[in-house]
């Protein structure tokens, strides 16, 4: 932009003085108020400004944006895809199952080495002292402590399914039959409304999780998701997410587990709550605070709107250019008036994204 404004300067300055037939020092004064009021300031503002103001907005709202591109990338999703315990769910299941002390002990000595929902509630059901276990985590499956197991039914045992919609983790190998134990956890509260808006919006939501058929078809249909998948390990879950990106889908990933990291990574634009583990946070391009899921909502409404933003104080500038360049090169206009007109032009691109804090406000759910 900088060589095009010195090229027109020197061409109004010597287009003046060899075909204006103008004093040299008015020539010059012509050529000033073109560098003037060809001042990038409105074109230079057009983004920042928007996207400053989003962030603070958005930071009011518990949402933090860790990425500069996020909100473009936000604005433009087609497809929307959940996890399910912790996100689509409150995260906080309890344990409902009864135990002998010895086995909620064993089990709690191993969950004790997980962040998982699941595992951290069998260590809270435990009121006691843990044995100190060597523990391995198997991604997508569970723990395994020398020939103990704890995690999927599927992995940890032979045993075939039982078709319920209950939760569940198992315990096998500690030389007794395997334990079920079984949990209770609630939806989100306006998890249903959130998936309703992004549906309408005309957002594919998808429901992908590790957990069991019955259990997430539970769950989506609580919510009204159609397209869901159970039993995914995290790879299944980053190649369902390619498919839809080669299909040429945008992608939002939201999930909250050490598992979702993977698929977080994978899709467009990646959202995790702030309960989430500290490697999906950081895989995750917006945190959001709070036991609701309307932030998700709330993002991409402002995102949206921001874009719009952006475009319109684009518009301004360029509109403002082709008005008063032509003028400047004319001589129609002083170095003062250039000065106060460049000035103006920033200042209405300024009062345009303003318009973001009162938009935002309505559009929160």
């Amino acid at each position: 932009y900088t060589p095009v404004v010195h090229i027109l300067a020197a061409v109004t300055f010597i287009g003046w003085l060899l075909l204006g037939q103008a004093e040299w020092q008015v020539a010059l004064l012509y050529a000033a108020t073109v560098l003037i009021i060809t001042c990038p300031c409105a074109l230079g503002l057009a983004v920042p400004v928007v996207q400053v103001l989003a962030s603070g907005k958005l930071m009011r709202k518990g949402i933090l944006l860790k990425s500069g591109s996020a909100l473009e990338r936000l604005a433009g999703i087609t497809h929307a895809v959940f996890d399910k315990t912790g996100t689509l769910t409150a995260g906080k299941p309890v344990l409902i199952s009864r135990h002998t002390p010895e086995e909620l002990r064993q089990a709690a000595s191993i969950a004790v080495h997980s962040k998982h929902p699941l595992a951290q509630a069998i260590v809270k059901a435990f009121d006691g002292s843990v044995i100190t276990l060597s523990v391995t985590e198997v991604q997508g499956c569970g723990l395994e402590s020398g020939n103990i197991k704890l995690g999927k039914r599927s992995w940890a045992t032979n045993l075939p399914d039982d078709n319920d919609n209950v939760m569940e983790l198992w315990m096998a190998g500690h030389g007794k039959p395997p334990v079920r134990f079984t949990f209770s956890d609630i939806l989100r509260k306006d998890a249903a409304q959130v998936i309703r808006s992004l549906t309408q919006a005309g957002i594919h939501t998808a429901l992908f999780s590790g957990d069991r058929l019955e259990i997430t078809r539970s769950i989506a249909e609580a919510t009204g998701i159609s397209d869901h998948a159970a039993a995914l390990t995290p790879l299944e879950k980053v190649e369902r997410i390619k498919n839809f990106r080669e299909n040429g889908a945008r992608v939002l990933m939201v999930g909250d587990g050490l598992n979702d990291a993977p698929s977080l990574a994978s899709a467009n634009i990646s959202m995790s709550p702030a309960t989430a583990m500290d490697i999906t946070q950081n895989a995750a391009d917006i945190v959001f605070h709070g036991d609701k899921l309307g932030p998700v909502l709330t993002a991409w409404h402002i995102a949206r709107f921001s874009q719009v933003l952006v475009r319109q104080n684009f518009m301004l500038a360029i509109l403002y250019n082709v008005f008063a360049i032509p003028l400047a090169v004319a001589g129609y206009v002083t170095p003062m008036i250039a000065a106060i007109a460049m000035s103006s032009s920033s200042l209405l691109v300024i009062a345009n994204a303003m318009r973001l804090n009162t938009h935002a406000d309505r559009k929160a759910p």
